[in-house]
């Protein structure tokens, strides 16, 4: 009997590039708490924005046929504004908590979009999606409950773990937009405006919370910048090439990468309530986007 054929090199191809722009985007974070550690959170979040748009916008303009429509660019303009309130809160909570921990909390976004989806696309949320949301809520409570166990909550981890809550708020809204976006633009048009449009929102608050920016952090910012674009474009070729299911748990090995580069950069150790919170909220994730079988058909 003739074994199987093994798997095409283009059948892996996405999935090799989903853990490159998982593994780009993590790196980026670690360069982005780096940056906000040294010259402030607003400063680091507008130049990497700004960078990043610099970076794509080249492309973008060398291959458009045509400026968007009025309702795309609608669409462009709401996600980058809430783009750049999501990342400016999530910067900040890195910089008040552990690279893992932030990065495992994080994770609950999917979870809440769920219900977004529900109230604001009609969609109807099944009985194991809410067991999942719940799984996930009980994730976060043991990784809150093991700081507060270990005496480590104390006023900036308050405040790190509320503005990530806002951030995980946002980017569940983020992928609600992104879905009805991804039908009407390209990955290279959706990242320039993202970028851009998430750059000159923040700017608008430079009069009032702008900090002078840092020599020592332009080499990190730079390499947010690249990290960014580079992890972003890597994602939305996997996903115009392979089924999301398939490769969303590609993207909890984010923990993994977290893990590593907060140990390596900051000397943070991975504690066993973050590790054990984290299975809760990635099997919650599992199981709200698991596709189920279907049921075989009668004659």
């Amino acid at each position: 009997m003739a074994q199987p054929a093994p798997p095409s090199l283009a059948r892996l191809l996405p999935f090799a590039a989903a853990a490159l722009g998982v593994g780009c985007l993590s790196l980026m974070d670690a360069f982005m708490k780096e940056a906000a550690l040294v010259t402030g959170t607003y400063t680091a979040t507008v130049l990497r924005s700004l960078m990043g748009a610099a970076l794509i916008a080249p492309f973008w303009f060398w291959r458009k046929t045509a400026w968007p429509t009025r309702p795309v660019m609608k669409l462009h303009i709401e996600r980058g504004i809430i783009s750049a309130f999501m990342a400016l809160s999530f910067f900040f909570a890195l910089t008040k908590l552990p690279l893992a921990e932030a990065i495992a909390i994080s994770f609950v976004a999917p979870l809440i979009a769920l219900y977004l989806a529900r109230v604001l696309l009609g969609e109807v949320i099944r009985p194991k999606a809410i067991f999942a949301s719940l799984l996930g809520f009980a994730g976060t409570l043991v990784i809150v409950g093991g700081k507060i166990g270990g005496g480590d909550f104390d006023h900036d981890a308050a405040l790190g773990l509320a503005s990530l809550m806002v951030s995980a708020l946002l980017y569940a809204y983020n992928f609600i937009v992104v879905r009805r976006q991804s039908q009407v633009a390209g990955p290279v048009e959706i990242a320039t405006f993202h970028s851009g449009i998430g750059g000159l929102v923040l700017l608008l608050f430079a009069p009032f919370v702008a900090t002078p920016p840092v020599s020592a952090a332009l080499v990190p910012l730079a390499c947010a910048a690249v990290l960014t674009v580079g992890g972003a474009m890597a994602i939305a070729w996997a996903y115009a090439r392979a089924e999301a299911q398939a490769l969303v748990p590609i993207e909890y090995s984010g923990f993994l990468w977290a893990s590593a580069l907060g140990w390596a950069f900051f000397d943070e150790a991975v504690t066993l309530p973050t590790l054990a919170g984290t299975i809760l909220i990635v099997t919650g994730c599992w199981l709200a986007t698991r596709k189920g079988r279907k049921a075989p058909e009668t004659a």
